[in-house]
């Protein structure tokens, strides 16, 4: 039975709703408009009922919930006295960043469509048809846009996935072939900005600032790029209508790839066809546009794009007109302000599930809540993320995509199944330095730190570190301290078995970490594709 309370300010605390908003469909993404959520979510909640997901989800949506109570706590004890003068403050730092607000620059946010099952029904047409998602009956990393209209989607388990799509068809991740496509992607990318930012494989911000100011005085010549898709490449469809989308992965995503389909299930270009050519323009649009075109020629997927003044903007946008489309904010105040005005806040990166029921038990929804409730923003969170979401309510973000970036980490990763053995663990610890040792090796690098990350079948992730007096890089010199960790975790569990779990991210480990400074990491990863299998991390900090 699921019990009720009630929060003071006339904000309901559902508890049971609270832990159903949790679990609930999350219809952010592309492709899941119009949904009977209701339904989904029924069979959601019946279906992890009692499951490790569930009771990892119940212990977290607790967690949450004392944090919303203290919240509201310190809400109770705040005085008129003490809002106003939080007021001046939030009023002061608000004048402050708009004099720190940049127009100048032109940034795209680039996101590949249903990346990962968009390779997939590439390699495979008879997927392209079907309801199919990449991941495991664990977790699923992400869904093509059939199974997004059963409400599968990214971060779902895959058992609920199949209760709610039975024809669902889950293919096991092969992050090999996905950072092969990755790098045809970002060969097109450095044409127009060489020191683009990968976030993942699958998408990149870029600065096309200076190619727009150097495209203005291009010929027609280096603006036409031809029709080159391969006769044999291309599955068997239907001729597409002038506003179709892709013919090849999508049924609602635009083609620039004129077509028809022969009697031996492929499709033939024709020699009017293949002689085609495209010219793009000089604007801004025609540039981005003209990417995409490339990217689809050569790699037969498509992408979207956002255009905006800045980094958070252009990732909001590249959302608006998915799959295969594109969206330009216009880069004046005015035009940020009328956009940013009724966002919902959790459109935003950065702000996810617990940050949005924290705002919401406030009141706030969308970005135009965030500025009027900022004063008591301001005396309720830490300054850090208040100075964020005062940014985001302004339509603030990075401008500068740091250039000739120094490598800050690396990865390997491996597949198995779940181990509760003692001897398992230590065999694939093994595995796993000496792939560490071989990409240090490679990198002319050494490590002083090595960290053990581990999560078990409970979903509770533990990391132990050790710190060496010097630098270390041989594969026994990693393994030594690794297994010692290992040794350390196992007996703490005795005299159950370490039972650790699959892991199943929605990307594979990055080669790049984000804002370590000067530190150097470098992580070795492994996770599984069975329903039950482990995922650990080991890694080294010079």
């Amino acid at each position: 039975m699921l019990s009720f309370s009630r929060m003071e300010n006339g904000v309901t605390a559902n508890k049971g709703e609270g832990f159903l908003s949790r679990m609930a469909l999350n219809d952010n993404k592309a492709g899941m408009e119009g949904l009977d959520r209701d339904k989904i979510n029924k069979i959601i909640m019946e279906t992890s009922k009692g499951s490790r997901f569930y009771e990892n989800e119940l212990k977290k949506e607790q967690q949450v919930n004392q944090r919303i109570e203290k919240m509201m706590l310190q809400k109770a004890q705040i005085t008129e006295q003490q809002l106003q003068k939080a007021q001046v403050q939030v009023e002061k730092m608000a004048l402050a960043q708009e004099r720190s607000r940049d127009l100048s620059r032109v940034i795209v946010h680039v996101d590949m469509d249903a990346f990962y099952a968009a390779v997939e029904m590439r390699d495979r047409p008879e997927l392209k048809d079907q309801p199919m998602a990449v991941g495991s009956m664990s977790m699923l990393s992400t869904s093509n846009y059939h199974a997004r209209k059963f409400g599968v989607r990214a971060a779902m388990p895959g058992f609920i996935g199949k209760k709610l799509c039975p024809n669902l068809v889950i293919v096991p991740p092969n992050f090999e072939k996905y950072r092969v496509v990755s790098n045809e992607i970002r060969e097109i990318f450095a044409d127009y900005d060489p020191h683009f930012q990968p976030m993942s494989l699958d998408e990149a911000y870029l600065d096309f600032t200076d190619h727009v100011q150097q495209r203005q005085s291009w010929p027609e010549s280096s603006r036409t790029h031809r029709f080159h898709i391969k006769q044999t490449e291309i599955p068997q469809v239907s001729v597409p209508e002038e506003n179709d989308l892709s013919p090849v992965l999508f049924d609602d995503s635009p083609s620039f790839c004129p077509s028809f389909s022969s009697s031996n299930g492929f499709t033939i270009i024709d020699a009017a066809a293949a002689a085609a050519s495209e010219v793009f323009g000089t604007s801004i649009e025609e540039a981005v546009r003209e990417m995409r075109f490339r990217i689809e020629q050569k790699t037969m997927l498509t992408a979207s794009a956002g255009i905006a003044p800045n980094m958070m903007l252009a990732k909001v946008c590249s959302d608006k007109n998915k799959p295969n489309g594109q969206y330009r904010l216009a880069s004046t105040r005015d035009a940020v302000i009328d956009f940013i005005q009724y966002l919902p806040v959790r459109k935003v990166s950065g702000i996810g599930k617990v940050s949005e029921r924290m705002l919401s038990a406030l009141g706030v929804s969308s970005c135009s809540d965030l500025r009027q409730q900022m004063a008591l923003l301001s005396l309720l969170f830490s300054e850090t993320a208040w100075h964020h979401l005062m940014q985001v309510s302004l339509g603030l973000g990075s401008t500068y995509i740091s250039k000739h970036e120094e490598r800050k980490s690396m990865s390997t990763e491996r597949t198995f199944k779940e181990l509760d053995k003692a001897e398992e663990h230590f065999s694939l610890c093994r595995q796993l330095c000496e792939d560490l040792a071989e990409d240090l090796k490679k990198e002319n690098l050494k490590g002083k730190t090595v960290t053990l990350k581990l999560k078990n079948v409970n979903f509770e992730v533990k990391t132990r570190a050790l710190t060496l007096p010097c630098a270390v890089a041989t594969v026994d010199e990693i393994f030594a301290v690794a297994k010692d960790l290992l040794k350390t975790e196992i007996e703490h569990e005795r005299p159950q078995p370490l039972r650790l779990r699959q892991g199943c991210p929605t990307s594979p480990p990055s080669k790049k970490a984000k804002g370590l400074g000067p530190v150097t990491t470098i992580d070795t990863f492994f996770r599984a594709t069975s329903s039950s299998g482990p995922l650990e991390k080991v890694h080294l900090r010079k």
